[in-house]
């Protein structure tokens, strides 16, 4: 991944290296390593995740009342 410095100290850019070809693509969207050494190693980032759909497939979250996805719960 590469992490661009903006002019605002604080904010950086993160992205990804996206391998690709004729059957679609792959990337690591979160490296723990990486992370540690652009942000330091007092943040906290727990999940992430990326799926590509094929034509017409629809994916959504499932109904969680525990451990609720996308929330800042916990």
């Amino acid at each position: 991944m590469q992490v661009i410095r903006t002019e605002i100290p604080e904010v950086l850019l993160i992205e990804p290296k996206v391998f690709g070809d004729d059957r679609g693509f792959f990337y690591e969207s979160y490296n723990e390593r990486a992370f540690g050494e652009a942000i330091g190693p007092n943040f906290r980032f727990v999940q992430d995740n990326h799926s590509r759909s094929a034509r017409n497939v629809l994916r959504g979250l499932h109904y969680q009342i525990q451990q609720p996805k996308g929330s800042s719960c916990g």
